[in-house]
């Protein structure tokens, strides 16, 4: 059985950063999905996809797989590379663009 550990992005509908900072295990999927005849609904007898367990840190979500025998992958977070920029950047005296509308 595999696993994947992983912290969550924020989503697009947040703004701010809650449940990011949490470590998710997850299991990966064993059993291809198959597709009901008649309604066409997706459906799998694996029930280890419904599991996803939250930790503090990565230390314990590494120690819970190997506790348990587990194969896992670590995924590493990515930072956003963003830029601050401050409103009254814009009214700078010595700004180094033109100021256009």
């Amino acid at each position: 059985m595999t696993a994947k550990i992983y912290r969550p992005a924020k989503t697009a509908m947040q703004s701010g950063k809650a449940k990011t900072h949490l470590w998710v295990l997850e299991f990966d999927q064993e059993v291809p999905r198959s597709i009901d005849p008649v309604l066409g609904y997706t459906s799998s007898s694996d029930m280890n996809q419904q599991v996803k367990l939250t930790f503090e840190t990565l230390e314990q979500a590494q120690s819970y797989a190997e506790r348990k025998g587990l194969e896992f992958r670590v995924i590493a977070p990515k930072e956003a590379a963003r830029q601050v920029v401050s409103y009254t950047d814009n009214f700078k005296f010595n700004r180094n663009q033109p100021w256009t509308h």
